[in-house]
């Protein structure tokens, strides 16, 4: 089921949560909001669902106008954060509750749901805690029950508010693994919310990366990470180092290097900002394309060596991290100057004091 929101604008009294929101999400695809707190991505969601109404803009579901469509006749499917499971009702009788509530007219009868609530503990993988309660279920199995019941309503679309924000991380990370195989099998529309870049990227067919209320950037995992649009999302999505440049019409002056100014480059020349992925900047030959750092320490962990440095000509902090197999004959080590060079960076004009 495709969704579409145009102009989409949301304020709490002098507070804009939302400014100009537009987005498709395509039928079938998993869909994630990033950014961090306050951002706007709850709102966003609750606006989809029906749980708030925006102030201006369209949305539509599967081609259809829902400015004036009831929350409980969205047919959308919302888990949220807390899970928000009835501590008083069974596994089974939570899962089903959302059909248990249905207008008579509409509502299947009770076999019919104990059926559908017992198809879906199997699908989650919880066939034998149907009798059980949501305080004797782990944090991993409570995500999956509310998973389950916000299926029960077979939605158009399926909305998750942080769907692993309550868990460890081991746990969160077997989760997502199985949420996405699960998306691989129903084919549901889904969007989540999530302010961890990882989660995003390792789940998400698309990423919508939001800031102040605005989206930076749309696009897939690969996308965002690899060419972003903004500052902020270079720094957001992943490390990034940040140096001052000058831009001239064919060049990039940094920390004594120069650079071959990037063909898709379109700003102004003048001051810049130029930012490097740290396991970009790798240590080469002193040329006219590398610049010094100065060492000031190292630790190995494992394969990986993370170097903390200072450029020499700004003594600007950088944290690296390399595989040991990037660097030659050996180790790095603190106190040192080392020559680094990148051919794989982002370039913007510098950005105004405020």
């Amino acid at each position: 089921m495709r969704v579409e929101l145009r102009g989409i604008e949301k304020r709490f009294q002098d507070f804009t949560a939302l400014s100009g929101i537009g987005l498709d999400i395509e039928a079938g695809h998993l869909c994630a909001l990033l950014g961090p707190s306050g951002s706007g991505k709850t709102t966003l969601l609750r606006i989809i669902a029906g749980l708030e109404h925006a102030d201006a803009g369209s949305l539509r579901i599967g081609g259809l106008d829902m400015s004036a469509v009831d929350v409980r006749d969205r047919q959308v499917g919302f888990m949220f954060q807390n899970y928000a499971l009835f501590r008083h009702m069974s596994v089974l009788d939570n899962i089903g509750f959302g059909l248990k509530v249905r207008p008579r007219q509409t509502r299947p009868e009770a076999e019919a749901i104990r059926a559908r609530a017992k198809e879906l503990l199997a699908l989650v993988q919880l066939e034998k805690f149907g009798d059980r309660y949501p305080d004797q279920l782990s944090g991993g199995q409570r995500q999956r029950v509310a998973l389950a019941r916000a299926l029960a309503i077979e939605p158009r679309i399926l909305l998750l508010d942080e769907p692993f924000g309550a868990l460890d991380a081991r746990v969160r990370k077997d989760l997502r693994r199985w949420l996405r195989e699960l998306h691989q099998t129903l084919k549901l529309t889904t969007v989540f919310v999530t302010h961890d870049q990882e989660e995003a990227l390792e789940l998400a067919d698309q990423v919508v990366v939001m800031d102040h209320g605005k989206v930076e950037q749309i696009g897939s995992p690969t996308e965002v990470y690899e060419r972003p649009a903004t500052p902020f999302v270079y720094e957001f999505l992943g490390q990034a180092v940040r140096l001052p440049c000058r831009i001239g019409p064919d060049r990039v002056d940094v920390e004594g290097a120069v650079l071959p100014r990037p063909a898709g480059y379109s700003g102004p020349d003048g001051a810049g900002e130029l930012f490097i992925r740290p396991h970009d900047l790798l240590p080469q030959e002193a040329r006219s394309d590398a610049f010094p750092i100065a060492i000031r320490s190292v630790a190995v962990i494992g394969p990986l060596v993370r170097v903390e440095a200072v450029t020499e000509h700004g003594a600007i902090p950088i944290d690296l991290e390399w595989h040991r197999r990037q660097l030659a004959t050996r180790l790095p080590a603190a106190g040192e100057t080392l020559q680094v060079g990148t051919s794989h960076f982002g370039l913007f004009p510098a950005r105004q004091a405020a």
